[in-house]
């Protein structure tokens, strides 16, 4: 654990990114709801396999100045598993996006991740109902796509042709055709 981690590890809930302290406000309910969904079908798939969902507040060590704590994660290389938290790069992230972290979630922590090869980063804006996907190719995060839920006047407007080119559903990169994403699951029971 880094030196600015235990000196504040009897605060509030904090991440330490590039050696400052941001401490966590609570999540609103919608944001909670999503990070449960999406942690609940990667815990259901994943179940008797090598990788592990993580949604509860772990803290991920990059190194000394870069302590980070995502909604939901995948690791894969058990070995980076221990008591005090994830030591090394979780093969998949996904930020719930919130005002008072969009900012860090899409510039300085997509930064941190990609560096340390997050192999695929999520963001999930609830408001919207949307998600954009970046794979890391060649080292560098390239957005892969953007899906989205439309308003049920916006859909109504649309054409039938324009309908059919929305996707209700989406894989990770991790998993190809054996996880099958429903948009709807992952956006369900909002208020």
């Amino acid at each position: 654990m880094g030196a600015l981690a235990e000196k504040y590890q009897d605060e509030r809930p904090y991440e330490v990114l590039g050696g400052q302290i941001y401490y966590m406000a609570s999540p609103t309910t919608n944001h909670g709801t999503v990070q449960s969904n999406i942690y609940n079908i990667f815990e259901k798939f994943l179940k008797g396999k090598k990788c592990r969902a993580f949604n509860v507040p772990t803290d991920i060590f990059f190194d000394d100045e870069n302590t980070l704590v995502p909604d939901v994660f995948i690791v894969c290389n058990r070995d980076i598993i221990k008591l005090d938290g994830i030591h090394g790069a979780p093969d998949l992230i996904v930020e719930v996006l919130s005002r008072s972290t969009e900012k860090r979630d899409k510039s300085v922590k997509k930064n941190v991740y990609e560096k340390y090869g997050v192999k695929e980063y999520w963001l999930v804006d609830v408001v919207k109902r949307s998600i954009d996907i970046y794979i890391l190719k060649d080292g560098k995060y390239e957005l892969d796509n953007v899906y989205g839920i439309y308003e049920k006047e916006l859909w109504d407007c649309m054409s039938d042709e324009d309908k059919a080119k929305v996707a209700a559903e989406f894989k990770t990169s991790l998993y190809g055709d054996d996880l099958i994403i429903q948009l709807a699951d992952v956006f369900e029971d909002l208020i």
